[in-house]
């Protein structure tokens, strides 16, 4: 199959190239970039006035199977992540039963295998069962093809289990995923402990529950020498933590999630578990610090967090709804109307927090599409104007705190190995 992409703007943060090309693909690979390609082609695609970019990679989705397959499957999970733009992305372990195992960690590969259309990486978690006590056979799932651990959902509380657990990861050069909760400290909260859970009489969630872990793992990490990723950071001062880590050289990265830079605890309209996440929506004053860290490198990544609920679940109150929202499909037209289109970022800052530095950390070869790499690819019509319809989600999950919102920048194109996966 030979595909022509003609007169994209083509940016590649790998090689810094930001410039109109042509693209030329060969079956799975990317044959040639230039000014002008002349070549007989199966399809000509007109990217005249689009973006043509590197497929970008979530660190971060939930995709519920095996165990909750109402929420999510693995296959309605990678096809939500296509019409977003993701061409690759890491599976947390919080299913039923955990990815705490070589033979779960083979599970997700053989299905993923049978019904995705992008690429999938296996988290595996650090503990049995994620109860904290037991380390998991983190050997046996890193041979496996798991290039990451994570607790997600909770913290390894107990330090001493948790560090030798990063010593583990380090020896088999596994990236460590840290939700940073202490739960201690949580206090049955569900929005951040501020003048809206005031307002609506709700336990609040303090920024010192989050701070508190981030500094012991950064601290843990540096010890053991494990390379630490912090999900989701949601204060100001979890940025200056980050900063703080990399000065005393950890193989420490962060990453942000839409929700967190483009809302506040102030935009929480009532009652609305679809804005109940975890961390919480937070202060202006942190949602300021975020984007700063962002703009200046501090926070290299940009991750969905996709978390799909039914809309049972999310129809009850704050107080008793579970913490997520969606994500996939949302993520890089909220990253471009808030971060590009309000001068934060550039269009190639964007590119490379959402593809190549994610591709970066997990060690793989994507994030790249210079000739002779894969052709894992999206392409953007970065001036397409049009309100959020949460309902016309490919995701299960239509729990989003940003349905009707006016955004900027349209999924048109998405191709892994070289096939379109989605196309509008």
């Amino acid at each position: 199959m030979i595909t022509l992409i003609k007169g994209g703007l083509v940016l590649n943060p790998a090689t810094g190239l930001c410039g109109v090309n042509d693209v030329l693909i060969v079956d799975e690979i990317v044959k040639e970039i230039a000014p002008q390609i002349t070549a007989q082609a199966h399809r000509v695609i007109d990217a005249s006035g689009k973006y043509v970019m590197p497929g970008f990679i979530d660190l971060h989705e939930h995709l519920r199977e095996p165990g909750f397959e109402y929420k999510e499957t693995i296959e309605s999970g990678a096809m939500a992540a296509a019409a977003g733009g993701f061409t690759t992305i890491c599976a947390m372990p919080n299913t039923k039963p955990v990815i705490d195992s070589r033979a779960m960690v083979e599970y997700l590969n053989l299905k993923a295998e049978k019904v995705s259309l992008i690429n999938i990486v296996p988290v595996g978690a650090v503990t049995v069962g994620q109860e904290g006590k037991t380390l998991s056979d983190i050997w046996g799932m890193a041979e496996a093809g798991a290039l990451a651990l994570s607790e997600d959902g909770k913290s390894v509380m107990d330090p001493l289990v948790y560090k030798e657990g990063m010593r583990q990861a380090a020896k088999k050069g596994l990236v460590v995923l840290a939700h940073c909760e202490d739960r201690g400290l949580l206090a049955g909260g569900v929005l951040n402990a501020g003048k809206k859970a005031d307002e609506l009489k709700m336990p609040g969630i303090t920024n010192s529950v989050e701070d508190v872990i981030a500094a012991r793992d950064i601290l843990l990490a540096k010890e053991t020498g494990a390379k630490l990723h912090l999900c989701h950071c949601s204060t100001a001062d979890s940025v200056e933590l980050v900063r703080f880590g990399k000065k005393i050289g950890v193989q420490l990265s962060a990453e942000v999630c839409p929700h967190h830079f483009a809302l506040s605890e102030e935009d929480i309209p009532g009652d609305n578990a679809n804005y109940k996440m975890n961390p919480p929506l937070r202060s202006r004053t942190d949602v300021d610090a975020l984007i700063a860290g962002l703009a200046d490198g501090t926070m290299e990544v940009i991750a969905t967090d996709h978390a799909p609920h039914s809309a049972v679940e999310k129809a009850r109150s704050i107080k008793d709804a579970p913490f997520g929202i969606v994500g996939s499909e949302t993520a890089f037209a909220i990253s471009f109307t808030e971060l590009v289109k309000k001068g934060y970022l550039t269009p190639m800052q964007l590119v490379e927090k959402m593809s190549w530095n994610p591709a970066r950390i997990l060690g793989i070869d994507k994030g790249d599409i210079s000739e002779g790499h894969i052709a894992d690819l999206v392409i953007a019509d970065p001036e397409a104007k049009y309100c959020i319809d949460a309902e016309k989600f490919v995701s299960k999950g239509k729990n989003s705190p940003f349905h009707g919102k006016k955004v900027c920048g349209k999924i048109l194109v998405t191709m892994v190995n070289g096939e379109i996966v989605h196309e509008v």
